[in-house]
């Protein structure tokens, strides 16, 4: 077990230590006094009889508040006794200054009741109506609900629509808050039936995006679209907001209409939504046309719908780069789909100078799944341009495309295999030497698909063999000698070109090439003495063969050369039959999907999932949710709930959570969790788990560490499930072809984690992505050393295509035991007889306001547990203990005062273990949201 005592690092930024903390809360976090004259004249300013003067004094508080980030809450109950004036535009102020700090001053917020309530009753002025509901719904506190609902619900019947349709959203807030009351007291039912049918058409659409936010939160669909609402959704959506047309789009794309006269009368209704200005509703227009345009038989009607899709598509391509990009990435899923839409309007997509190399990459794509024969000229000619450029990435992309046309148009791929010999010989000194690297392996590609057609090919490659020097270049050309081995006379001299100094064959750097061009070579070799078996090709077989057998440390070179080796000691004839056998011919499919993943990403254009490429299921967004007819129930869509939870979990804070766990098991896709079903009740307590956010620990274009290939994306997490450490991934294949054999091993830690069961991942094709979990279990794989901050897993992942390795941090939770440590009467007698000078303690702020109860929830979630409460005047004091899982087990004490009526938070931890004190309070600063 590693030592713990060796010495206290640093805390967190997040919770300053402070000197004055240990006998007092001090100055700093309680009562600031900086600026204190700027506070005083603010304050007097705002108790002036002049209105003037009072604007500008709440002018300026909003702008220091929200600009400067300047805490301006001293001034909240002089703010709030100006929601009782007259004046419009000095109310307006007020309010917004209310709903910014209510949260951290709830109690002088219920203050300014009485004048919400008065205003919520004004009978003169609906704006003023309005203001009031609407404030009142920004204030989610639980003390508001009560006496919100009463105002709520007289809105939602007012006669004036602009409180109606203030009231809808209102009911969306208000869900935030007690989402039981707006089930119980039927405020559902008033959005489904009553403002669906408002003669309004804003009252409709903020109806529709009112039921779209609370099934969104709620996690089920509480909208159900039939026949009728259709009627009155079409007859909203020419008459309201475009923000309004776009909520009542996604909703209409969730019907599926009974028969394709219905899908065709949707269609005339919206067509003209394609002309609008708003992208976003050009966007949701075009999702809600994709999806009908399965249902429609008529072929006439079809063309005339994929002309109406291509011109608004291509206007939104003279808009932003970030639109440009946007539309692109939708525009290449439609292409895939209905080719018909943009078949004509290739050169729209040709690039321009200015353009961002983003939106260049996208275009190229699209000119590549758009050319066929009658325009192929036009687009070579443009590849060949953007050869010439400056930037590389668009250099090399741009010689992929040409051999990616080549191979989707057998009638051009001469033109295309011409065109890339211009491009070889006319390179310049800037870039020609990445023109050369590309145009191998692009040619080597076109081989494969067209045997023994362009062998005249050959002998300009090999003119400029010498100045190939990356991998994948010197393997695609050696590949080209081995299999056209015949054609050559001095096939010898031109394997020996990579032999680096003069006098010295290829074997002799063998070890330093990448294992892919090491690969080539092997295989190479064998043809060469299969195809001309000679001495000179007999004495370099067995050479290469010693070397990749006996020389080599990678296990696949060497299992490649045994089996050549094997085979050669047998039958030559049957070694020809298996080596030089036909290969079969390639196709282009970089960048397509399978028809499943297609269809789903075209329902959900103009979403995240259409940009990036990513399984619609696992982004949960309204419209998904809104897709679904119940709520989900099984193991992947629980995890797709945490996760989507985990998101916002910093941003949201400590909030009043009830210590019960669903009674479905946060499951895994993966046979990671094959074991028997284990109950909720295995960690020991009801208290619910915290959810494990995943972050980005491995990019798609980080090689690996083996042949440098790249194309996988890993999301990890780590947090405990069912009382276990639990990894949580989600792998992503971006490589152009399919990857399986996926391993997994972790590097030794101060912990001992070691994988339980063996990762299990099917394989997975291009674009394609799966999530998992691995239970992990301690004390097996020690470091012998004590955890940095922050704490680190390091992971090593095996591929067919490489292994990656990656780093994924995680909080102290993860390696506490449910159990608690010690009773009350332990916990007493131990902080007594604890040296005092060896308390560290440290002060902050909560971001976010929190009662006792929620805190002691919040810590019991990561398995500390609060053992006693102190209540007194200025301050309530949470004495809390927790233990690590290795073994001896670590003791950590720690003393949480919360501030009373104030943000204010001082933690004071107690332990033999110093280097575990940063890494606790670096977990109550993420647990409570604490700024220092």
């Amino acid at each position: 077990s590693f030592d713990l005592r060796a010495g206290c690092v640093d805390a967190p930024a997040r919770l300053a230590m402070s000197a004055k903390a240990q006998s007092g809360y001090g100055t700093s976090p309680f009562n600031p006094s900086h600026k204190r004259g700027e506070l005083a004249e603010l304050k007097a300013e705002l108790s002036a009889p002049s209105h003037s003067k009072k604007k500008d004094a709440l002018k300026r508080i909003i702008k220091r508040a929200t600009n400067a980030k300047e805490d301006m809450s001293t001034l909240f109950s002089d703010v709030v006794n100006l929601t009782q004036a007259n004046d419009m535009e000095l109310k307006k102020l007020a309010y917004v200054f209310v709903m910014q700090y209510a949260k951290f001053q709830p109690e002088l917020a219920i203050l300014g009741v009485n004048s919400f309530m008065k205003d919520c009753q004004d009978p003169q002025n609906p704006l003023l109506r309005a203001l009031a509901v609407r404030t009142m719904g920004c204030i989610q506190l639980p003390e508001m609900t009560e006496y919100l609902l009463e105002p709520l619900t007289k809105a939602c019947r007012d006669p004036d629509p602009y409180v109606r349709k203030t009231a809808a959203l209102c009911i969306a807030k208000l869900h935030d808050t007690s989402p039981e009351t707006v089930q119980e007291d039927g405020y559902i039912e008033m959005l489904r039936d009553t403002m669906l049918s408002d003669a309004n058409p804003t009252v409709v659409s903020n109806a529709v995006a009112a039921l779209a936010e609370i099934s969104y939160s709620a996690g089920r669909n509480y909208f159900r679209v039939t026949m009728e609402t259709i009627g009155k959704l079409l007859q909203a959506l020419n008459e309201c907001s475009e923000w309004g047309q776009v909520a009542i789009l996604d909703a209409l794309a969730m019907y599926q209409p009974p028969s394709f006269r219905d899908a065709e009368m949707i269609l005339d209704r919206v067509k003209a939504r394609l002309s609008h200005s708003n992208p976003a509703v050009v966007m949701s227009t075009v999702n809600l046309i994709m999806k009908l345009m399965d249902l429609v038989t008529s072929p006439e009607t079809l063309r005339n719908l994929c002309k109406r899709l291509g011109a608004p598509l291509v206007t939104l391509l003279s808009g932003e780069p970030e639109i440009q990009y946007v539309v692109l990435r939708n525009i290449n899923l439609i292409v895939q789909k209905r080719p018909a839409v943009l078949s004509s309007d290739v050169r729209v997509f040709f690039c321009k100078y200015n353009d961002p190399v983003y939106v260049k990459v996208e275009k190229l794509e699209t000119m590549v799944l758009l050319a066929n024969e009658s325009n192929i000229e036009a687009v070579l000619a443009e590849f060949k341009e953007y050869a010439s450029e400056v930037d590389v990435e668009i250099v090399r992309k741009s010689v992929r495309a040409i051999g990616r046309c080549a191979i989707r148009i057998d009638r051009a791929s001469e033109r295309c295999v011409r065109a890339l010999l211009q491009l070889i010989e006319g390179r310049s000194s800037q870039n020609g030497g990445y023109v050369v690297q590309e145009a191998v392996v692009v040619i080597k590609d076109i081989f494969r698909k067209y045997p023994r057609r362009y062998e005249a090919v050959i002998t300009p490659l090999c003119q400029h063999i010498e100045s190939l020097d990356e991998p994948p270049s010197k393997a695609s050309m050696v590949w080209i000698i081995g299999e056209y081995a015949r054609s050559f006379e001095n096939v010898e001299e031109l394997l020996d070109c990579w032999s680096g100094p003069p006098r010295n064959t290829f074997l002799d750097s063998f070890h330093e090439e990448s294992v892919m061009v090491q690969m080539q070579i092997l295989t190479a070799t064998v043809k060469l003495h299969l195809m001309k078996s000679t001495a000179a090709s007999a004495e370099m077989l067995k050479k290469c063969l010693k070397a990749a057998t006996e020389e080599s440390d990678n296990p696949d070179l060497r299992d490649r050369g045994f089996i050549y080796w094997r085979l050669l000691s047998g039958s030559p004839e049957k070694a020809k039959q298996v080596i030089l056998a036909s290969k079969p011919t390639i196709t282009d499919d970089t960048g397509e999907m399978d028809s499943k993943m297609l269809d789903k990403l075209i329902g959900a254009i103009g979403s995240m999932a259409s940009v990036f490429y990513v399984d619609p299921d696992l982004v949960r967004t309204r419209a998904s949710v809104m897709a679904s007819v119940e709520q989900p129930d099984d193991d992947e869509d629980e995890w797709r709930k945490n996760l989507e939870q985990a998101r916002h979990e910093v941003a949201r804070g400590p909030q009043p959570v009830q210590a019960t766990r669903s009674s479905s098991s946060s499951g895994s896709s993966s046979g990671s969790e094959s074991s028997s079903e284990a109950s909720d009740s295995e960690s020991g307590d009801d208290a619910p788990a915290l959810p494990i956010p995943l972050a980005a620990v491995l990019a798609e274009n980080r090689p690996g560490r083996q042949t440098g290939q790249a194309g996988i994306r890993v999301a990890a997490g780590l947090g405990r499930v069912r009382g276990k450490p639990c990894l949580q991934m989600m792998i992503g294949n971006f490589s152009p072809g399919p990857v399986d054999g996926f391993a997994m091993k972790l590097n030794a830690n101060p912990f001992g984690l070691e994988i339980e069961q063996q990762l299990q991942v099917p394989a997975l094709s291009p674009q394609q992505s799966y999530t998992c979990k691995v239970f992990l279990r301690p004390n097996v794989n020690r470091s012998g050393q004590p955890p940095t901050n922050p704490m680190i897993l390091q992971i090593a992942l095996k591929t067919s295509l490489d292994i990656f390795y990656f780093d994924v941090q995680h909080l102290l939770h993860v390696v506490l035991t449910e159990a608690e440590p010690m009773n009350q009467g332990q916990l007493q007698q131990l902080w007594g007889q604890f040296p005092p000078d060896r308390t560290v303690t440290s002060t902050g702020q909560l971001q976010t306001a929190a009662s006792p109860e929620a805190v002691a929830s919040r810590l019991k979630m990561a398995n500390v547990h609060v053992l006693a409460t102190v209540q007194g005047a200025d301050q309530v004091q949470m004495f809390a203990c927790c233990a690590t899982v290795a073994e001896p087990s670590h003791t950590i004490m720690a003393e949480v005062a919360l501030q009373r009526g104030g943000p204010g938070i001082r933690v004071s931890v107690r332990t033999n273990a110093a280097p575990l004190v940063p890494l606790f309070q670096g977990l109550i600063a993420k647990l409570l949201n604490v700024a220092g």
